[in-house]
């Protein structure tokens, strides 16, 4: 059983780098046949995904989210869930171009993490488990593709000036700003969650953890973002600028904690 999960595993990141260079080259080249490829891979891959999740999780009789190699496994998957039903809404395949790729250079993190399949730490056997790594999986993949749409709004406005495109300018601006606010309210639900868990298994509901701590600093630095929003200065340029760092915070809050500063949350 191991072995075709392996196997399975490996083929989603295939799929998802097969998608990527379809995307790009479809792109480039303005070929509809490419694009069109690229969202048959796109949708391959995801359900080769899926498939691997789900079989994980019977492997291990929960739901596979309990380590750092399987958070980043669902997170790849969180992005292009959210990219096929952006896809779908919008119709701009410039939204697979930004998904697809992060869920592969995400999957491909996760392939260098342990894939040990372990039974869960006794402060993870609680109700709680599902909705607090399960909206944690969103709020990460949101803030992905919003900074990495920031990265796109910076690329279209120098490619033609102040002024360039200013229709697909703002539609990168709204998507950004739609993701981000999503993204925060499961960040939310992250941290409530988390706070009546923490007192359910250690008794108390903040500790300051380096993993809450952080998580704290990254709602924060998103709540003054929707905040400064409502004013018009806040939109374009700073609110691609703002995507980018903030999601570095993000990277932090993810990975860097668990490798520089670890505590309570060091299983995950």
């Amino acid at each position: 059983m191991n072995t075709l999960m392996n196997i399975v595993f490996f083929a989603s990141i295939v799929l998802y780098f097969v998608s990527s260079v379809l995307l790009f080259s479809g792109s480039v080249f303005k070929k509809q046949t490419l694009l069109k490829l690229a969202w048959i891979g796109t949708l391959t891959g995801f359900a080769v995904h899926t498939a691997y999740a789900v079989m994980r999780g019977v492997v291990a009789g929960r739901i596979p989210m309990s380590n750092q190699f399987e958070f980043a496994t669902m997170m790849a998957w969180g992005c292009v869930l959210l990219g096929v039903i952006l896809r779908v809404r919008l119709k701009a395949d410039w939204i697979l171009s930004i998904a697809v790729p992060i869920a592969f250079i995400v999957q491909s993190y996760a392939a260098l993490q342990p894939r040990d399949i372990n039974e869960l730490m006794p402060a993870l056997r609680s109700a709680w488990f599902a909705l607090h790594i399960g909206t944690a999986v969103f709020s990460y993949a949101s803030f992905a593709l919003a900074g990495c749409i920031g990265v796109k709004y910076l690329v279209s406005a120098k490619k033609g000036g102040e002024t360039a495109a200013s229709e697909h300018l703002d539609q990168l601006d709204r998507l950004a700003y739609k993701l981000i606010a999503f993204g925060f309210l499961m960040l939310t639900i992250v941290i409530l969650s988390g706070c009546v868990w923490a007192e359910q298994a250690w008794s108390t509901f903040w500790s300051w953890d380096p993993k809450e701590t952080w998580a704290l600093i990254t709602w924060i630095i998103y709540a003054i973002f929707l905040h400064q929003r409502l004013r018009k200065s806040w939109r374009g340029k700073r609110m691609a600028w703002f995507a980018i760092i903030a999601f570095i915070c993000v990277l932090f809050t993810f990975a860097g904690v668990n490798t520089l500063l670890p505590g309570l949350h060091a299983y995950a």
